[in-house]
């Protein structure tokens, strides 16, 4: 069994209008784990993320960090320990992107050179480039601040970081970006890590525990994204996570049985001087076998754009959707390296979830 890490026991926070936040909050959150507060709009799942720093102090009931009641902490001693990024990434305008990064250090004591020296590492950690270190934030892209975010919520080593809907100003491509640079690096930092989101499908990417808020401020299911995609709690949690919840349930499942054909290549020199001879989608690529789209019956020499890629090991979610949104109806199936290892249909993608299902379903 997970070791908790946060407590909640019987947590109310009520305003002066008499109408609560959150309602009787009893949860625990796992250490080193991701644990994702999802919900509509003022269904309290931000107001219980800043009950665990006091930024919201509750009407009644407790909450601990690691055995510690928070109340009897200073504030701000309490989030000096913990790491915090928000949906803007809240950075200081007039220093440094080094400065922004050491500034928590820099309160707990730490020496200037000390704490920038840390800075500076923490750069390659979230994936900057270490001469962004010297520029000011309004010289970043949004994902690039986002980043400088995150690398200041870790500059104080804490186990413990809250993160208040960090992506959801950011660009789908970017978002997506950001939340594959989390994963990675809690694979290697395993934080216990509070994240609040309005985004189902988020949630679910990122979340080893999803806590879905009704609204009133109630808990209305806590379980692993697979068992509320597969057996949402009730009529609330079902109509939240959609009705396109099934697809969503595939990113859970392994496509192991997923054959994968050999691909007809071109390369754009021959497909210069030849066109597409063959009458037929053929799939782009360079000298390294890299794809770089397809060149389809008639298109002459123009390469039309590709469709996600799918990976050995990724999910039946991530194989069916390289199918379906490629221009050819071939997803395009590449290595660990980005070489092309052939290319798998829809037609048989699909019967590979429905023989999934007929095993869960026990009747295979």
């Amino acid at each position: 069994m997970a070791e908790a890490m946060i407590e909640f026991q019987s947590v109310t926070k009520q305003y002066q209008s008499g109408q609560a936040a959150v309602d009787d909050l009893t949860m625990s959150i796992d250490k080193g784990a991701i644990t994702v507060f999802v919900g509509p709009s003022g269904c309290g799942k931000t107001t219980s993320l800043r009950m665990i720093n006091r930024m919201v102090e509750p009407t009644s009931g407790t909450i601990t960090v690691g055995g510690q009641e928070v109340t009897s902490v200073p504030a701000a001693t309490l989030r000096r320990s913990m790491g915090y990024v928000m949906q803007s990434s809240g950075l200081m305008p007039h220093r440094s992107v080094l400065d922004n990064i050491a500034t928590v250090p820099r309160l707990n004591g730490v020496p200037k050179a000390e704490a920038r020296k840390r800075a500076q590492e923490l750069l390659d950690v979230v994936g900057l480039a270490s001469a962004l270190g010297k520029r000011y934030p309004s010289q970043l892209s949004g994902g690039q601040q986002q980043r400088v975010g995150v690398a200041r919520a870790l500059a104080a080593d804490p186990p413990v970081l809250l993160m208040d809907e960090p992506f959801s100003a950011v660009d789908p491509v970017v978002r997506d970006e950001l939340q594959q640079e989390l994963l990675r690096l809690q694979r290697d930092l395993a934080k216990t890590i509070v994240f609040v989101t309005h985004d189902i499908d988020e949630a679910t990417v990122l979340g080893d525990k999803v806590a879905v808020f009704g609204l009133g401020g109630k808990l209305a299911q806590y379980a692993a994204p697979e068992e509320i995609l597969r057996a949402p709690a009730n009529d609330f949690v079902a109509s939240f996570v959609g009705r396109d919840r099934g697809f969503r349930h595939l990113g859970f499942s392994p496509s192991d049985g997923i054959t994968v054909h050999r691909a007809r290549t071109i390369t754009p020199a021959e497909l210069e001087h030849d066109g597409n001879a063959a009458g037929e989608w053929q799939l782009v690529v360079d000298d390294d076998l890299r794809p770089l789209g397809w060149s389809g019956p008639g298109k002459g020499p123009a390469t039309v754009p590709g469709g996600s890629l799918f990976r050995k090991g990724d999910t039946l979610r991530r194989a069916l959707d390289a199918a379906l949104s490629s221009p050819s109806g071939f997803g395009v199936a590449v290595d660990a390296d980005g070489r092309v290892a052939g290319v798998i249909t829809a037609g048989e993608v699909l019967a590979v979830i429905e023989s999934d299902r007929r095993v869960r379903q026990g009747v295979l």
